[in-house]
């Protein structure tokens, strides 16, 4: 019996590359179009090409997914039916997609077309698959730090297709979770746009310590899990992932002819007869060496033996034999159907050739097609073996016959001519036939996406504010000296800390403190939330469930559900939900979207411009106008990997090559570093602008400030956005405004 193994979906980033993976053995393949995907750099094909692509693999039973995978504008949101509609319609097989509004756009009109959520959506366990789900999602691809168990709880418990990376590069961040790139150089990792800073050298800066050696800290190794072939496919994962559209079409051949020759190995053998060759893993070191490979996250939460470190090495000597062998045998080749043939002649009859071929996924597929009647030959007639010769010359087509009959008469003649017009009308009518059987019904693009409506017009946790008063002032704490200060503040109205801030023995009286001074008591939720995060808020439950929190605010989609559950196991009412900008809304219906998962107010997006905030409906919600920026969220840990794990959480300074440095901050609860961006932000200069969007709130993030700049900092806020003051002193020496003029790309 043969093991049963699951997808090998291998990546493309232009045509050729595509047909390299189908020739190599994929079966299915993820693809680029010209917009809205998140490798905007990549020879991403026109809309002729990739139907043309999108044809070939399907003749030979390979599915194309196309990438949606970024966060889309407005603007960008109205035009994405007209740019899917001919792909939808010539059968794309899938649709990869971050963005919140776009999923629900394509769901409610492409409905035939599946949906798969990106691992840029960040999702780390059922509850946020679940929502996805009520999206339309018929596959997920969480993150890739989630370890085995993760991935198989999650298939298990939502009935979702599961889709993993296994090989290729490897981001250090959480995908979706990255605003490096975008807050040092303007290029969006979420817009397709990563400068791939953190593949620079780094040094480590401890307090009392001396900097570690500058090197490649946050530069990780090339994931290759060719050896837990076995484990994943018992799995039950349903599809293995190749990374790199960035590559060439000889990277796809080679990493896809690897893996396929392994899967189909394990199919015929089982683990009992599974071992990976020596040469094998040559050849993809061959095909690219970034500093060696690791498993990556299967198996460990994280490690040193995952990070390249040392000075980036120089290139590996191209292996140019094998190069040049897979030029020929996959880029440079034609794959052929093998079809069935038969050619009929009779007497006073048109000619006949009928071909039929098994497709994957759609079965026998047959075409017929007439020729005129033959006539009788003046001297010898045409033998049946040279007719079949003729037709056989299929050569270039994309065909070639495994059985051809043919049935003739003798003393009839057929000419060349007449052979190979009858041939080439059977076989573009299979191709036809073939095509047909994929393609949907034309669909017509809606012209507006969403009608501007997203809900009340201020949400339920400030009773009382309307749009003629100043937005409140939101402070997020990180420490106790911070909250202390903070809740003397009149200026102030809410104060929230992070839930690994304080222990939570200190929580009632950190609540007590903020709400006798007269203001709102939020719990800041982790921003990644796996088995630690569960684990930690499960011994908490009865002590959460009775905590008087006026607001929890979440920062990953796992939580919503979760704490529904948390609270409602208890006979409680969930505090309201605060979603905050990690959970992106940058477009009315992923705001829309969010409000249905529950949020009472949104966190606007950090990356978009006052100009693109005002297409955003912004009444009574929330902008984060100060503070440290988070730049980065990693599973793996910056002193781990330069010193050594004491699980000991605290702040320090990862330098870069200009001598800046940046706050770390190690979550050891949770297990997740935050890398913080060396100049905060500050809109106290530009307040002015930010009138029109009628903010509910506005929000300092506090990190790593003393008690006089986190008082610095409040007052700057109050006098600018409260006060409506033009000059005012700005509590940073040096800042950043952020993207809000320049935006991103």
């Amino acid at each position: 019996m043969r093991n049963q193994t699951p997808e090998l979906l291998a990546p493309a980033g232009s045509l050729e590359s595509l047909r390299a993976a189908v020739n190599a053995g994929a079966d299915a393949v993820y693809v680029g179009g010209a917009k809205y995907g998140a490798r905007a750099y990549a020879e991403n094909p026109e809309e002729e090409d990739l139907i043309a692509g999108l044809r070939y693999a399907h003749r030979f039973g390979v599915r194309v997914h196309l990438t949606v995978n970024t966060l889309l504008k407005e603007a960008e949101l109205q035009a994405l039916p007209e740019y899917i509609a001919p792909y939808y319609e010539a059968g794309l097989d899938a649709a990869i997609v971050q963005d919140l509004g776009a999923l629900a756009v394509l769901h409610r009109q492409f409905p035939l077309l599946s949906l798969h959520a990106s691992t840029q959506t960040t999702v780390t366990g059922p509850e946020s698959a679940r929502l996805f789900r009520s999206l339309g999602v018929s596959r997920v691809i969480p993150a890739r730090e989630l370890s085995l168990e993760e991935l198989v709880r999650i298939k298990q418990e939502t009935g979702l297709e599961v889709e993993s990376f296994v090989h290729g590069a490897l981001c250090y961040a959480y995908s979706g979770q990255c605003f490096m790139s975008s807050l040092l150089g303007g290029r969006s990792g979420n817009r397709g746009r990563c400068a791939q800073t953190c593949r620079l050298p780094y040094s480590l800066v401890r307090d009392r310590e001396k900097p570690t050696k500058q090197s490649l800290l946050l530069s990780c190794k090339d994931l290759c899990s060719l050896d837990l072939i076995p484990m994943l496919a018992a799995s039950g994962i349903d599809s293995l992932k190749i990374e790199g559209r960035m590559k060439s079409p000889r990277y796809t051949a080679g990493v896809v002819s690897v893996w396929r020759k392994y899967l189909d190995l394990y199919a015929r053998e089982g683990e009992e007869g599974f071992a990976v060759a020596a040469e094998d893993r040559a050849k993809l070191l061959d095909l690219f060496d970034r500093g060696g490979q690791t498993e990556g996250y299967y198996r460990k939460h994280n490690g040193r033996d995952m990070i390249v470190l040392g000075e980036k090495k120089e290139k590996r000597k191209p292996n140019l034999p094998y190069e040049e062998e897979l030029e020929q045998r996959y880029v440079k080749t034609e794959r052929e159907l093998p079809l069935r043939g038969s050619f009929r002649q009779r007497a006073g009859e048109p000619l006949c050739l009928t071909v039929s071929a098994e497709v994957r996924h759609i079965g026998t597929v047959s075409a017929e097609v007439m020729g005129a009647v033959a006539e009788r030959a003046r001297t010898a007639g045409s033998s049946p073996e040279a007719v079949r010769e003729r037709l056989l010359k299929t050569g270039g087509t994309g065909f070639r016959f495994s059985e051809l009959a043919v049935s003739i008469e003798e003393g009839y003649f057929f000419p060349v001519k007449q052979l190979n017009e009858l041939r080439r009308q059977a076989l573009e009518a299979i191709s036809a036939t073939i095509d047909s059987r994929f393609a949907r019904k034309a669909v017509r693009p809606t012209e507006t996406v969403c009608d501007g409506e997203t809900g009340d017009e201020s949400s339920a946790v400030f009773e009382g504010r309307t749009e003629d008063k100043t937005p409140a002032i939101h402070v997020s704490c990180d420490s106790e000296e911070q909250l202390k200060v903070v809740s003397a503040l009149s200026e102030v109205s809410m104060i929230s800390f992070g839930s690994d801030s304080l222990p939570p023995e200190r929580w009632e009286a950190a609540i007590s403190e903020i709400h006798g001074s007269g203001k709102q008591a939020y719990l800041l939720l982790p921003q990644i939330f796996r088995t630690e995060a569960e684990q930690f808020f499960t011994a908490q439950a009865e002590l959460l469930a009775n905590l008087p929190f006026d607001a929890l605010i979440v920062r990953n989609l796992e939580e919503p559900g979760y704490f529904r559950k948390l609270y409602e196991s208890r006979g409680k009412l969930c505090p309201s939900l605060l979603f905050d900008f990690q959970v992106y809304g940058m477009n009315r219906e992923a705001q829309r979207c969010l409000k249905g998962f529950g949020a009472a107010r949104l966190t606007l997006p950090i990356e978009e411009t006052a100009r693109e905030l005002r297409a955003l409906e912004t009444r009574g919600q929330e902008l984060v106008v100060a503070g440290r920026l988070p730049m980065m969220v990693s599973a793996n840990c910056v002193k781990k990997t330069a010193a050594r794990c004491d699980h000991k959480a605290e702040y320090m300074q990862l330098r870069d090559r200009r001598m800046m440095d940046m706050p770390v901050r190690t979550h050891c609860t949770f297990c997740y570093n935050t890398i913080y961006n060396a100049a905060p932000l500050s809109l106290s200069g530009v307040a002015g602008e930010l009138r029109e969007l009628k903010l509910g709130a506005v929000r300092l993030l506090l990190t790593n400030e003393n008690a006089e700049q986190s008082r610095a900092a409040v007052r700057s806020l109050h006098h600018s956005f409260v006060l409506g003051e033009r000059d005012v002193t700005e509590a940073y020496e040096n800042f950043t405004r952020g993207h809000f003029r320049k935006g991103v790309e």
